[in-house]
This record gives structure tokens, C-alpha cells and sequence, in this order.
């Protein structure tokens, strides 16, 4: 792998990064309700998921959830369902209290559960299964070991994304120091319903050519 295809990736990787999904509205969303640790517990989660649908992809298993009509629409239905249910767990869910937000109150529980959220989203998705099918191996050179290639393409990612959501939740925390109580419910509601958008658009996604 040459270091303009490299680059090129990372670039590719940053375009994908920055455009609003789930992990990124949670990662907004826990900055708001849990502080920055709990964010960083969320990142960690959906980190973590992209680290495995890369090393599903780096093993094949991609294609075959691409030739599995069932095994798609199972995680598609799946996916649609946790993501409805998450967006009504945000919209219910109350924006920390300033003093408790900065002081890090009861944020070892709220961590663990924005990991395991965030792990979910990650894992829940087959679009990013499937896109990641279709564009990882476009930088992989067939003639070195690919192996290698896929790790430094999944470390290139990572990486990046995990920057991105650190800029969301930072602008969550920010968010709890100087917006009202009322603009944050606002701003933790308006994540809901980005949830709710996401799971509409899964659920009437179509693979191309199905």
C-alpha cells in the first residue's frame, strides 16, 4: 500500500467520519446526560464495534452476510428495532445536572451503559458491514499479504472516528456549561429523533441490485 492510497483512505475515512450517524449522536447525547467520562465509555463501545466489522470484514465474513437474503434482513430488523428503542431512551433520558455533569456523579454506572449502547449501534448496522465490504478492499494490494493492510486500514479508521466523536461529545459537555436546562432537553430530544431518522432510513434501505 503506497502512501497517496494511504492518504487517500484517511481522507475517504474523515468524509465518512463527519457525516452525523449513530455513535456520533450518542456521543453528543452521553457529552450532555453522563460528562465526558461517560462519552469517553461510549466511544470506547462504538470504537470497539468498528473495530470488529472491520476484522469481519479483513476475514470475509463480509460477502457472506452480502449473499445471506435472511441473515441481512435479520440484523436490518434488529438494527431498526434497538435503534427506535434507544431514541426513546434519549428522548426520556433528563440532561445532567451542571454541578453533577463537571464533578462526574454516578458516571462508572452511565459509562458502562453508553459502552454497551454504543457497542450495539455498532454491531446492529448492515450498512457498515456492507459498506465497509465494498470499500476497504479498494485499497488493499492483492499482491502483499493483506493482512497487514487490513490492520493499518482499521487502526487509519478508528482512529479518525474516534477524534470525530470526541468533537461530538466535547460539544455536548460544552453544551451542559453554557446552554438552559430546557436547550439541552431540546438538543438530547433532537438526538432521539435523529435515532428515529436513522432507524426509518434502515428500514427502507434496499442493498443495490436486491
Amino acid at each position: 500500500m503506497s502512501l497517496d492510497t494511504l492518504l487517500l483512505y484517511a481522507l475517504a475515512s474523515l468524509a465518512l467520519a463527519i457525516t452525523p450517524g449513530p455513535t456520533m449522536l450518542l456521543a453528543l447525547s452521553n457529552g450532555i446526560s453522563g460528562g465526558m467520562r461517560a462519552a469517553a465509555w461510549g466511544i470506547a463501545g462504538a470504537s470497539l464495534g468498528s473495530s470488529i466489522v472491520i476484522a469481519t470484514v479483513a476475514l470475509g465474513l463480509g460477502s457472506l452476510l452480502a449473499a445471506s437474503e435472511w441473515l441481512f434482513n435479520a440484523i436490518r430488523v434488529a438494527g431498526v428495532l434497538y435503534l427506535v428503542w434507544l431514541g426513546v431512551k434519549l428522548w426520556r433520558t433528563p440532561p445532567a445536572d451542571v454541578g453533577a455533569a463537571l464533578a462526574g456523579a454516578g458516571e462508572p454506572l452511565r459509562g458502562r451503559l453508553a459502552l454497551l449502547r454504543s457497542l450495539a449501534v455498532a454491531l446492529s448496522n448492515p450498512k457498515s458491514l456492507l459498506f465497509f465490504a465494498a470499500f476497504l478492499p479498494q485499497f488493499v494490494d492483492i499482491a502483499h499479504p493483506q493482512g497487514p493492510q487490513y490492520l493499518v486500514l482499521g487502526v487509519v479508521f478508528v482512529c479518525i472516528d474516534t477524534l470525530v466523536m470526541l468533537s461530538y461529545a466535547t460539544a455536548g459537555t460544552q453544551a451542559v456549561r453554557w446552554l438552559s436546562q430546557r436547550s439541552l432537553r431540546a438538543l438530547n430530544r433532537g438526538c432521539a429523533v435523529g435515532m428515529w431518522l436513522l432507524a426509518a432510513t434502515l428500514a427502507i434501505w434496499r442493498r443495490p441490485g436486491a
